[in-house]
């Protein structure tokens, strides 16, 4: 092993970069509303002869005042006509003066497919230097981290090919298979127990099975754990509990299991193993205990926090990892999405309910379309991409926004975003410097998730109303339904309560078996994707409850103040006494027995491929 930097060396190269950064954050904080005009200028200069601009009559302008004068607030219907030509091919600046290098698929879903997010090639160096800023901030609070690794479970997903022959691939496959991070530069803070092989390993189970045994080989360097999701990490101590005994004998006999087959895997793999029979017997030791309670911090003993995102529907995790970790801190770091990099979070070591995220205003240009609450519902502005005159009027910029209030994140980016509205819900929580702080209340719309799925009601509807097609032979409907996600055992999956009505006519278990596969089928390839390539959702549940139990259900609403005129079936339940309530009334249970269809990429691309053959 190469000798290590001298300490003071490397502490003082350490602390010189982590002011730099800390520098960074707050000189553009301080100076928020000119940054923020000048990131617009910028975009809108180099842009000029953008068709799309063009079309709504920006005329060359770069200023702000005409800017949200001319160009309406869209969302991706708006833009879908656009993205199709990119994506079968049309090279002119359609969009973006810059080439598209790749797409972007954004697990938001339209139409049941992911959406697809244009980039251009400078957007890495972006996502990168948000990245240099995160550990800076994290030294604040746990100095030193830079002396020992990170234990980080990242994964690379499929990817497709547009008819036109650009890359659709989800933003973080894309930033791993980049040069940013395969070539990245020494830096003691990206220091993995995972070499880059086992992450862009495209096998799910090679991929976990070399990072595992690498991180457990290396337990005693590691500093901080996490993956990209909660869910991410729980799957990851899932596997962890399946196939410890295997590990353990891999880490005694210094060798690699069969099952991992990439050889560039097992070299990059066998650089770290060695036969170590003490290490694999405390393994097994801990990990043959009854309890798996505080597994993390007994097999990795100097971890300092878990980073992990437990904000919105990941919030659903955090009793499993404080039970796992024994109620470490729990650390969201930033704030990202497929169309844009936004933000950063300058006090890691907060409660996961009050974590908040500072916007960088060099990421993009930022505004903010208010949304109101009635009785504690978040009403929110129309689909449509004409807002009223009104709505346009209300929209306000980075540093106009107010404390306390509730907001719809607006975003032009460099890459071909114009006031695209992201569907992010965000509230005011706090001021650095100049610049707003915002906690992440919901992804608009969102019904049901569980990893990187989003399920909005709409399409929930329309898949149970494809399910219930199955009944009608046998002379029975289905009068109401509700749903939650079951996470008490990863992967967690979708249970959806049906009341049938039906004669006295049986129906076969192998019916409500086929209602669960045409409800997956129905839903978004990102579910789909879930269930069949990445195992990271479960297979879907359609339980049967007695007939009256959504009656006792609206019982329950109006006794707990619910107005009987206006109480409408909840599509989602999140609620313990509600999810008890009906379990209790439960008469039968059925499972998918089959994995729904799924292929990387698109079905009109898939369709034109077919027809091209």
């Amino acid at each position: 092993m190469p000798e290590a930097p001298k300490e003071s060396h490397a502490t003082c190269l350490v602390d010189e970069e982590n002011e730099q950064a800390l520098q960074f954050i707050d000189d553009v904080t301080n100076n928020a509303e000119e940054v923020q005009k000048r990131t617009l200028k910028e975009i809108l200069a180099r842009n000029v002869n953008v068709v799309y601009l063009k079309r709504h009559g920006l005329k060359g302008h770069t200023d702000r005042e005409t800017f949200k004068m001319v160009m309406p607030v869209v969302t991706y219907e708006d833009l879908r006509g656009d993205i199709d030509r990119i994506a079968n091919g049309d090279t002119s600046p359609l969009l973006c003066s810059q080439p598209i290098s790749e797409f972007l698929t954004s697990s938001g879903t339209s139409g049941g497919e992911r959406k697809l997010m244009p980039t251009i090639e400078e957007e890495l160096g972006r996502r990168s230097q948000l990245y240099s800023l995160l550990m800076p901030v994290m030294n604040q609070f746990v100095p030193g981290l830079y002396k020992g690794k990170g234990m980080y479970f990242l994964f690379i997903k499929s990817e497709a090919k547009t008819p036109g022959g650009l890359v659709a691939r989800p933003v973080l496959t894309s930033y791993y298979k980049s040069s940013y991070f395969k070539n990245r530069p020494h830096d003691p803070y990206t220091n993995y127990t995972s070499p880059n092989e086992t992450i862009l390993c495209p096998d799910s189970y090679q991929s976990m099975y070399s990072q595992m045994l690498c991180g457990l080989l290396q337990n005693n360097e590691v500093l901080r754990v996490g993956a990209v999701f909660a869910s991410g990490f729980i799957r990851a101590i899932h596997f962890l509990e399946e196939n410890w005994k295997l590990l353990c004998n891999d880490i005694r006999n210094g060798t690699i299991c069969p099952e991992v087959t990439d050889q560039t895997v097992r070299d990059a793999v066998m650089k770290i193993l060695k036969p170590n029979p003490i290490l694999a017997t405390f393994i097994e030791i801990e990990c043959g205990k009854q309890s798996w309670k505080g597994i993390i911090t007994r097999l990795w003993p100097n971890t300092k926090y878990l980073d992990v995102i437990v904000t919105g529907t990941m919030s659903q995790y955090i009793q499993t990892l404080d039970y796992y970790s024994n109620d470490l801190p729990l650390v969201c770091t930033m704030y990202a999405s497929s169309e844009c990099y936004f933000g950063v979070n300058l006090n890691p070591l907060s409660k996961p309910s009050e974590v908040c995220y500072t916007l960088i205003p060099t990421m993009a240009y930022f505004e903010f379309l208010p949304v109101n609450r009635e009785n504690g519902v978040t009403i929110l502005h129309s689909e449509s991409a004409h807002l009223s005159t009104k709505e346009h009027h209300e929209l306000v910029d980075l540093d106009d926004v107010q404390l306390g209030h509730e907001y719809e994140l607006v975003v032009t980016t460099y890459a071909g975003l114009y006031r695209y509205r992201v569907g992010d819900i965000l509230r005011v929580a706090g001021f650095k410097n100049k610049a707003p702080q915002f906690n992440f209340i919901c992804r608009k719309n969102v019904t049901l998730s569980i990893d990187s799925d989003k399920t909005d009601e709409v399409e929930l509807h329309s898949a149970v109303k494809n399910a219930a097609n199955h009944l009608s032979p046998f002379d029975a409907c289905l009068i109401e339904y509700t749903s939650c996600v079951d996470t008490s055992t990863p992967p967690g999956h979708y249970v959806l309560y049906w009341e049938v009505e039906h004669s006295n006519t049986s129906i076969p278990p192998l019916i409500y078996e086929d209602c669960c596969l045409t409800l997956e089928e129905s839903l978004n390839s990102v579910y789909r994707q879930g269930r069949v390539s990445d195992k990271s959702i479960g297979p879907l549940e359609i339980k049967l409850v007695e007939n009256g139990t959504f009656d006792k259900l609206m019982d329950y609403a109006v006794t707990n103040g619910a107005s009987i005129n206006q109480y409408k079936a909840p599509r989602c339940v999140k609620y313990a006494p509600i999810i008890e309530l009906l379990n209790s009334r439960v008469v039968s249970s059925y499972f998918s027995q089959k994995c729904p269809k799924w292929i990387p990429g698109h079905k009109q691309w898939c369709t034109n491929d077919c027809n091209q053959k």
